[in-house]
């Protein structure tokens, strides 16, 4: 069984900061609420000299893993969201959410792979691992947007959300039943749930010799068989798991709002994201915008010829650049 399925890839800031701890350090506005008793971190980002004039609020939902949302390692920076989110400012007020029960700022010499936060066993937190589910996140980020709200240099006229990989399940939920978004940002997700995310990732894999998709159908049948179970030792629990294969085309195929689907032609999910754009077509849906990054994988980076991911061309600012293209246009 995969203990983790999609990784987020995150850039460097060419910024230092030495030892400060505080997100303002960072060029971020903090702020608090409870949520069920949870402590939940926001961070605004918002063009310097700006922060106070009423701008659309532009949420992001970033993928899986229990990151914090600063990273550190010495006096380097690792950026905080997938994308310089310089552009975007200009327009927008730009929100990120913590992961529960996940410090906001650490640095790299204390997180394992993937800069997860773990405990001193190497294994995910249980208060995060309890609260990794799409129904938390979908409920507890609805609060937090009407928290927003509230504030005066948040105007009404747009709601914008953007979610990447399962960022994206959890803000096209939130867009089918919260009746003030506006726009809809859905990046490499796979419409049709995690579980055929990790098939296809296995099958990307394997070969006549080793079956490791069947794996996975046990995996998905142990689940099923326990929908409930919060046994976080394999990674995701089984009710992570149901939740989150549960497929988010039945949102997306609600909404009348304008939606962009964006993905990579590698990616594993690229063929679930064809599927829609052949439907919407066939069912005359004139709100689906789709741009499809060929030859790049989950996180847009182009392949080699050998399939081994190319680092060294960074995509993921052209992809931002497009998302605010197609905003202004709608």
């Amino acid at each position: 069984m995969k203990n983790f399925i999609i990784i987020s890839f995150l850039i460097f800031s060419n910024h230092s900061y030495g030892q400060t701890k505080r997100p303002e350090d960072f060029g971020f506005r903090h702020f608090q609420i409870l949520y069920k008793g949870d402590t939940v971190d926001i961070l605004i980002k918002s063009k310097k000299g700006e922060e106070n004039i009423p701008k659309p609020l532009f949420f992001y939902c970033q993928g899986s893993l229990p990151q914090p949302l600063i990273k550190t390692d010495n006096e380097i920076t690792y950026g905080v969201f997938s994308f310089k989110p310089d552009s975007l400012a200009k327009y927008f007020h730009l929100v990120i959410v913590s992961k529960p029960f996940v410090p906001l700022i650490m640095d790299k010499k204390n997180l394992g792979n993937n800069f997860c936060y773990l405990d001193t066993n190497g294994k995910m937190i249980k208060d995060y691992s309890d609260r990794n589910l799409l129904d938390y996140y979908v409920k507890r980020d609805i609060e937090v947007i009407k928290f927003l709200e509230k504030q005066k240099w948040i105007s009404s006229n747009k709601l914008i959300l953007a979610g990447h990989s399962e960022g994206s399940t959890v803000v096209s939920k939130i867009a089918s039943i919260y009746p003030k978004v506006t726009h809809l940002i859905y990046s490499s997700g796979n419409l049709f749930g995690r579980i055929m995310s990790i098939i296809g990732q296995s099958r990307q894999e394997e070969n006549d010799t080793t079956k490791i998709a069947d794996e996975d159908f046990s995996m998905w049948q142990n689940s099923n068989d326990k929908p409930n179970d919060l046994d976080f030792s394999p990674g995701d629990t089984h009710r992570a798991t149901i939740q989150f294969s549960n497929p988010p085309i039945q949102y997306l195929e609600k909404l009348k709002i304008p939606v962009l689907v964006c993905y990579g032609t590698k990616d594993w999910c690229a063929p679930f994201n064809d599927y829609l754009r052949v439907k919407t077509i066939r069912k005359h849906k004139s709100n689906f915008t789709f741009n499809a990054y060929i030859g790049t994988e989950h996180n847009f980076f182009p392949l080699k010829q050998n399939g081994q991911i190319n680092y060294d061309i960074f995509n993921w600012d052209k992809v931002a650049n497009d998302w605010l293209t197609w905003l202004i246009s709608k």
